[in-house]
């Protein structure tokens, strides 16, 4: 895979690229959008601690699929509001961590979700050469 940043465009405003290209054959996941709820069914206040769910939910998702976040090639993210929108960076730059190729990313800010309580959702693309 090989991250797209034209030298003509201006960089990214964050970690991230412009692009990704996904070569013919490889083996993709795609996850449905995460939310910031455990399993017990708590749902955190923090916007932060919602993403880092939202995050730990697409790490078991991947790796049930023998991926990791270093597999990631897109990355799209939903807040409900503007202010919310530092504790996701926060979250998803730690999901990314050191990435030798930075994943495309998408942050939309969306007027809610099915319950009130939630903040943030997440959901990403990923892709691996397939073994032969």
């Amino acid at each position: 895979m090989k991250a797209l940043n034209p030298e003509t465009l201006r960089a990214p405003f964050a970690a991230y690229s412009h692009g990704t290209e996904i070569p013919c054959g490889m083996r993709l996941i795609r996850t449905s959008g995460q939310l910031g709820i455990e399993a017990d069914d708590s749902i955190p206040d923090s916007p932060f601690d919602q993403a880092v769910i939202c995050f730990g939910n697409i790490r078991a998702i991947l790796a049930e699929g023998g991926m990791t976040p270093e597999d990631v090639v897109h990355v799209t993210g939903y807040v409900t509001a503007r202010e919310h929108m530092a504790g996701y960076m926060r979250a998803r730059d730690a999901f990314i961590g050191d990435a030798s190729r930075l994943p495309s990313s998408t942050l939309l800010i969306v007027s809610g979700f099915t319950k009130p309580e939630f903040k943030v959702e997440v959901e990403v693309w990923a892709a691996q050469a397939v073994a032969e």
